[in-house]
């Protein structure tokens, strides 16, 4: 199947109604504000979300431009994010992270440039035949648009260790989505995807749970 088949496959089968639904899960988690979407693609998404949330301002950045974006985005390298710490109210983050050989290192430069917190859609490596039916998802969305694809997809308690790691814990969480009609959603929604909203925990909450965790010292003989 050429690349050009395949898009217009993805675009009528599943992409429009991807952006609406997707599009309603995010805007329901955030309340408003400046708003840097990292991977941004074409801008639809951001697009959407502000539509049906004005209160929302959103700005992109990916690791190359598609020829026509909705917001105004920019180039960045795919490390390091080009603004100063907590430059924006918010970020989101897309399907993206699933697409990076180190998920934690590019999560951690969303937190560092997010004063409120990071809005996260990505995947669940959960269920029978998980791995197989996200990947075949990924290869349709993506390999006409000669997006990398690794396939690094993470388990709940992996994703649960790699907010630990970085200092947030979710404020809202959600799953099945809803992104795909009936039947198709039996096989390609049930619980592998969430969107989820992640914020700074305090350093005292931090200090206190490692004391209530921390193994009690056991007396000498």
């Amino acid at each position: 199947m050429t690349k050009q088949a395949l898009n217009a496959l993805h675009a009528r089968m599943v992409f429009g109604r991807r952006i609406r639904v997707l599009a309603g899960h995010i805007a329901d988690q955030l309340p408003g504000g400046s708003v840097l979407d990292v991977g941004c693609g074409d801008g639809t998404l951001a697009q959407a979300v502000m539509q049906l949330n004005p209160k929302t301002s959103f700005q992109g950045i990916d690791v190359f431009l598609r020829p026509s974006v909705a917001i105004p985005a920019q180039v960045y390298d795919g490390q390091t994010i080009p603004f100063p710490d907590g430059a924006f109210d918010w970020v989101t983050i897309c399907d993206v992270l699933h697409h990076t050989d180190d998920p934690a290192a590019v999560l951690a430069e969303c937190v560092r440039v997010a004063r409120r917190g990071v809005v996260i859609k990505d995947h669940l490596r959960e269920g029978l035949l998980a791995g197989p039916t996200l990947r075949l998802m990924d290869w349709v969305g993506n390999r006409g648009h000669d997006v990398r694809l690794p396939y690094n997809y993470l388990t709940r308690a992996e994703w649960t260790a790699i907010f630990a790691r970085l200092g947030v814990a979710p404020l809202r969480w959600e799953q099945s989505l809803g992104i795909y009609p009936a039947p198709f959603g039996l096989v390609f929604d049930r619980s592998l995807h969430f969107v989820a909203t992640v914020a700074k925990v305090p350093q005292a909450e931090v200090a206190g749970k490692a004391t209530q965790t921390a193994p009690r010292a056991v007396p000498a003989a």
